[in-house]
């Protein structure tokens, strides 16, 4: 079987890409080891006010500062939307203070503002947090049972290390901007690893089916196919990519302030997810297939 190659070969320069996936990796090692993740009320101990106004209030975001700066309820983080004001604090409100910053944001702001308080404790905190790291888990061991039985261990294990590395790049990048982590992030996080996988299996169904009828020879023959597969399915992943990613912007650039950082975390997933689907998950099946000892069957390889 002769397969006509494209003038960019994937396989050829699979080691300069496995370079860079490394080194961004090292550097989300570094990151967050030294600023952590910004971590929302979801996730530590505090106390959560959103607040439903009928009025636009984003040219008074100066204002509400000045305000809750004088109700002295320590430290927060201060989101203003075209409908709604979220104010994270960092300390756990009591009800008496609730309802004292309930009665001011009227008086100053909006007499028909509706306010929804969200109070989590250090113990539900550390919980949601164990909880988050056991769904990951979940996903990621379940994949590989999939991709085990209806392919084999090696692409597995190739499919698991490129959702990893979308994963962490995710999380990366929302610790080095310093973005908010909460409980959409996390569903943002499982949905990008349900994404990637779906995409990644694409293209290994295609180099499962090459692989049927190809006479393969050498490792050559399989580096060439591997190349072919990735280029038959390249029009599908891009266009998959492309109709998803300008849903997300749209979602990111029109959408609530609730879910912005949501559709953040899907866009940078969906980068991810495309580069480690093609540069990533197939060249390093073909290393994995590589290290295969030859069988002694003459009819699948030759005698050395």
């Amino acid at each position: 079987m002769r397969y006509n190659l494209r003038k960019f070969d994937f396989i050829k320069l699979s080691r300069y890409f496995f370079i860079f996936s490394i080194a961004i990796t090292v550097l989300g090692v570094i990151t967050l080891a030294a600023l952590g993740m910004n971590y929302g009320v979801d996730f530590r101990a505090g106390s959560s006010m959103d607040l439903a106004v009928q009025k636009n209030l984003q040219g008074q975001k100066e204002e509400i500062q000045s305000f809750l700066d004088e109700q002295n309820l320590g430290k927060y983080t201060l989101t203003v939307g075209a409908e709604r004001v979220s104010i994270r604090f960092d300390d756990i409100l009591s009800d008496q203070e609730e309802q004292q910053l309930k009665r001011g944001f009227a008086d100053a702001f909006d007499p028909k503002a509706s306010a929804e308080v969200y109070t989590v404790d250090v113990q539900m905190a550390r919980e949601l947090q164990t909880n988050a790291l056991v769904a990951v888990a979940i996903a990621s061991i379940g994949i590989i049972i999939y991709v085990s039985i209806r392919f084999e261990w090696r692409f597995a294990i190739a499919a698991i290390v490129a959702l990893l590395h979308d994963a962490f790049i995710v999380i990366s990048l929302f610790s080095i901007l310093r973005l908010e982590v909460n409980l959409p992030f996390i569903v943002a996080v499982l949905t990008i690893i349900g994404y990637s996988i779906n995409d990644t299996i694409v293209i290994f169904d295609r180099i499962r089916e090459n692989m049927r009828f190809a006479k393969l020879k050498t490792k050559e023959d399989i580096a060439a196919l591997v190349n072919e597969s990735i280029w038959q399915t390249m029009t599908r992943s891009i266009n998959t990519v492309a109709t998803v990613f300008v849903t997300a912007l749209c979602v990111f650039l029109f959408g609530g302030e609730s879910i912005k950082l949501f559709s953040l975390a899907i866009l940078f997933g969906l980068v991810s997810g495309a580069y480690s689907s093609i540069f990533i998950a197939s060249p390093l099946w073909l290393v994995l297939k590589n290290k295969q000892k030859p069988k002694a069957s003459a009819n699948t390889q030759p005698a050395s």
